[in-house]
């Protein structure tokens, strides 16, 4: 008697490492990505003794350097367009926040004149922020 051997001779992708390879492919993106923070104007900030953390979706950065210019996320503009700029910013979202990152040492009418920007489009939650890891003598 004659045994018949049957075998499949179409196309074979071999896959057993199949997952290894992706785990590769993933750490390897992991480990190349670059996430991109804000970048605003050089200030030196001032110091404080207590702060809160906000969710970075719900929060518009406003930079004032000593020279007295005004950056509005990483967007260099003037006071007169401050209403029209936080006005679209705030339609799109009403929970927003505004953050101040002014330097130490900023003429305070700027920062006035800016508040007062703010408060044509009724962009009131504003607080003033500052850089808690590099203010020296505080401990958490």
């Amino acid at each position: 008697m004659k045994i018949q051997r049957t075998t499949n001779s179409g196309p074979f992708i071999p896959t057993s490492s199949m997952g290894d390879i992706a785990f590769l492919l993933l750490i390897f993106f992991m480990v190349t990505t670059i996430f991109r923070q804000e970048n605003g104007l050089p200030v030196e900030l001032p110091r404080a003794e207590a702060g809160e953390e906000v969710n970075r979706e719900l929060v518009s950065n406003v930079y004032i350097n000593r020279q007295g210019q005004i950056s509005i996320d990483d967007r260099l503009v003037q006071v007169k367009h401050i209403p029209d700029i936080m006005g679209q910013k705030i339609s799109d979202n009403p929970q927003l926040i505004v953050a101040f990152k002014t330097d130490n040492y900023t003429d305070y009418g700027v920062v006035s004149d800016v508040m007062e920007a703010l408060k044509e489009v009724n962009a009131v939650r504003v607080f003033f922020n500052n850089d808690m890891e590099s203010t020296p003598g505080l401990k958490f």
